[in-house]
């Protein structure tokens, strides 16, 4: 059990130095292709990409998964507020949900017109 682990573990950190690897050339590429033409700055090589990678991470923060935790937060919020509504009100929160998504197949006919 523990030998997988192990595998996984370098396996992550493979998969993790390949997407800075490639994060890297593709940021140095824009910059190299965009900023001298744009700009006028100099063209810049590997290191200096990864630098600037490190310094945005540093700039903007180390939220893991790229800012996705932010927009998952919700789900935790409404679930709270799901389980305290009655099941009344839960009917009306999706009737809502449902006009609101252009699901008006499932109103009465004189509320779809």
């Amino acid at each position: 059990m523990k030998g997988r682990w192990i595998v996984r573990g370098l396996g992550m950190v493979v998969l993790v130095l390949v997407a800075v690897t490639a994060f890297s050339f593709i940021v140095m590429g824009l910059w190299n292709w965009l900023v001298p033409a744009v700009i006028g700055w100099k063209a810049i090589d590997f290191w200096q990409a990864l630098g600037l990678l490190v310094l945005t991470r540093l700039l903007f923060g180390f939220r893991a998964g790229f800012g996705f935790g932010h927009r998952m937060h919700w789900r935790g919020r409404m679930a709270e507020r799901w389980e305290r509504m009655t099941p009344e009100e839960r009917e009306k929160f999706r009737a809502g949900m449902r006009h609101r998504c252009g699901h008006h197949r499932d109103a009465p006919p004189e509320a779809a017109g």
